[in-house]
């Protein structure tokens, strides 16, 4: 075995000392300072004269976080320092509660009032490891278990970046942390697994515990799996006297600590703390679930002590669940504007995503029978963000005997007369049979008076429902003929009511042609349609009026069943008869035309998904609008941006199958700066 010359023992020192720096830079602090390219290749001059000079590989080595052998099973690891698990709390009430306890439980150890103080950390939904170092060096690290026996994964930690191998300190020390997987990587892991053919992985803790658990330290590697350490277990140097000072120290030894806590001085700022993290959270590449609460002061903590299953001085404080399950009950039909039947299920109330829910919408037939859903069944309900909430599995295993198979019904009451429904042809949806059933028409009040269409401010729906139910409006033309004196007869309405809906009316009287045409529930026309139309009949309700098939057809985003929808209803003489009894009452404003072909979204087609933190959708779409571009509602391999905001739903998912370009708010803001 040759000997090594001292200059290569110091190129050996020196590219260790520089591998580090750059590692720790990388993965602990988050910065570049050399490319990912450049650092392989110290580590494969490394890596080379290690294996030209074998003894002179060290312990804490770049090299050694690979170590190449996989195991044949995992040793048992005893803890030196028992490993708990917190409470949870779910509610400001139950924070309220903690710091009562906490309060009594210090008056009960101290004889006197106390005022702790809390540090707020946010929970990370990983693996929790346990890391001894003796005299700087990482000995072991081990998996929680069972809080007494753990298993000994050391193998696999050392692949982890962000884990130092030598502490900056030679310092003996048992510290505690979360191994977890970064969202981008679980999304490049299945990428590679859809090119397989494999299934998705589907839950990133799960994989991040699985990775640890690899006999093959090689595996571990390629998935790239981060870490944040948060306690200091037990030490041979002084433990700093308050938690916020410890994870200072953890830093300062080398450790990724999760940046985000915050000394909170009372328990109304942990809450406040909570309320920020549960909006911000989704937009971290990690997953949290919540936020961990400790008292600061580590005498109060040794005071407060430990329950049987718990410490006393700690607690998770859980973001709210955005999957729950709960029992259907029944499933009642709901009539849209459009003749359109929507199955909603009625659910026993359940509390998901920090509001109580009784209802969700089933869409349609197929849908109903592809999760084979009956009445009676525990299901699995999702709400993320401002999503409406629905139902998106079935506990199978919880079904009751005695339930029957969901059969679709031959008639809905609520389609008025016998009550008969057909199925629209080409698609999952049923209609009512009697395009004019009374529920079609409130509906479609309600829509014409809303925010998106004519946004009469003072005319809600149970106002509409009475000006209907007492025969003072039949059609739309009626609302801008109403008088005082024909409210003033009505129950609840004084004066000054009646004053401020008639201002809101008369407020009403212009509107764009956009807005127009969305009011009329003309079937297939949205919001998006409905602009299209306008922008290509250059805003005028007349040259719209005498649109034809072939000029429909010529619009990009229009295709041959709007254009069929839009002629039809064109045709109809009801229609006409109520379109010139309305441009009577109103006027439909007719901007001038704007070239948008030199503006700088022009021709660019752009899709959001998630909800915008720093606006509305609306906003967001009139935004790319007056820089030339068009919002869409559904993505296609034409689209050119996806917005991704948070908590992003399937569009994301298709962008990425066409290869669309995504970009998230951020991004998205700098198109107009």
């Amino acid at each position: 075995m040759p000997i090594a010359p001292k200059a290569t023992k110091d190129r050996l020192k020196k590219l260790r000392a520089a591998i580090e720096k750059y590692r720790y830079e990388y993965h602990v602090l988050n910065k570049s300072a050399i490319s990912s390219e450049a650092l392989d290749s110290l580590k494969r001059e490394l890596s080379e004269l290690e294996a030209k000079y074998p003894k002179l590989i060290t312990p804490d080595s770049p090299t050694q976080r690979m170590a190449g052998v996989p195991l044949p099973e995992f040793k048992k690891v005893r803890h030196e320092v028992s490993q708990w698990s917190f409470n949870d709390a779910f509610s400001e009430k139950d924070m309220l509660a903690f710091d009562e306890r906490v309060r009594r439980f210090l008056k009960q150890a101290n004889g006197r009032d106390e005022r702790p103080t809390y540090t707020a950390e946010l929970k990370i939904d990983g693996l929790k490891i346990v890391l001894t170092y003796e005299k700087g060096l990482l000995e072991t690290a081990a998996t929680r278990g069972d809080g007494r026996l753990g298993e000994d994964v050391t193998h696999n930690v050392k692949t982890i970046e962000s884990v130092p191998l030598r502490l900056t300190e030679p310092i003996d020390v048992i510290v505690e942390g979360e191994a977890w997987m970064a969202k981008s990587t679980l999304e490049r892991l299945n990428r590679e697994q859809k090119k397989r053919g494999e299934e998705a992985f589907a839950n990133p803790r799960n994989l991040a515990a699985g990775t640890i658990r690899q006999l093959d330290p090689k595996m571990a590697a390629e998935r790239h799996l981060d870490s944040f350490v948060y306690d200091v277990a037990q030490s041979s140097d002084p433990i700093p006297p308050r938690q916020f000072d410890e994870l200072k120290l953890l830093q300062k030894l080398g450790f990724k600590v999760n940046s985000h806590f915050r000394h909170c001085k009372s328990i109304d700022e942990v809450i406040g703390y909570w309320k920020e993290w549960k909006e911000k959270a989704g937009r971290e590449d990690y997953f949290a679930d919540g936020v961990v609460v400790k008292v600061d002061e580590r005498a109060f903590q040794d005071a407060l002590g430990y329950t049987g299953k718990a410490p006393r001085w700690g607690i998770a404080f859980k973001f709210p669940p955005e999957q729950v399950t709960t029992v259907l009950e029944e499933v009642v039909f709901q009539v849209g504007r459009t003749g359109v039947i929507t199955p909603v299920a009625r659910l026993r109330p359940v509390s998901v995503a920090g509001s109580t829910v009784s209802r969700a919408t089933l869409h349609n037939e197929d849908f109903i029978k592809n999760l084979n859903i009956r009445v009676g069944d525990t299901v699995i309900l999702q709400k993320a963000g401002d999503v409406i909430p629905e139902i998106v599995g079935v506990v199978k295993e919880l079904r009751p005997k005695s339930v029957k198979p969901f059969v679709w019904p031959k008639a809905v009451a609520a389609c008025g007369g016998e009550g008969c429904i057909e199925r629209v042809p080409g698609e999952a949806a049923w209609r009512c049979v009697n395009k004019n059933s009374f529920t079609m028409l409130r509906r479609r009040f309600h829509h014409f008076v809303g925010k998106h269409c004519f946004d009469i401010e003072k005319l809600g729906p149970k106002i509409v429902d009475v000006l209907l139910d007492k025969g003072l409006i039949s059609t739309y033309a009626d609302i801008f003929t109403l008088k005082r004196g024909d409210l003033l007869e009505l129950p609840r309405f004084a004066e000054k009511s009646v004053d401020n809906l008639l201002k809101s009316i008369e407020k009403a009287r212009k509107v764009t042609l956009a807005r127009f045409l969305t009011a009329l529930s003309i079937p297939q026309v949205g919001e998006e349609t409905a602009y299209l139309l306008a922008k290509n009949f250059q805003f005028s309700i007349f040259n719209f009026q005498k649109a034809t098939a072939e000029k429909l057809e010529k619009i990009q985003g229009v295709g041959p069943i709007v254009s069929k929808s839009v002629v039809d209803w064109l045709k109809g003489k009801g229609n006409k008869k109520m379109l010139d009894a309305l441009l009577k009452q109103i006027k439909v404003e007719s901007p001038k035309p704007i070239d948008t072909s030199k503006l700088p979204l022009a021709g660019k087609t752009f899709v959001i998904t998630g909800t915008l933190v720093s606006m509305s959708r609306e906003e967001a779409e009139s935004k790319i609008r007056r820089l030339g571009g068009h919002p869409a509602s559904s993505v296609s391999k034409k689209t050119d941006f996806v917005v991704a905001g948070k908590n992003p739903g399937s569009k994301y998912e298709k962008a990425k199958k066409f290869g669309v370009t995504i970009v998230d708010e951020k991004s998205f803001l700098s198109f107009f700066s």
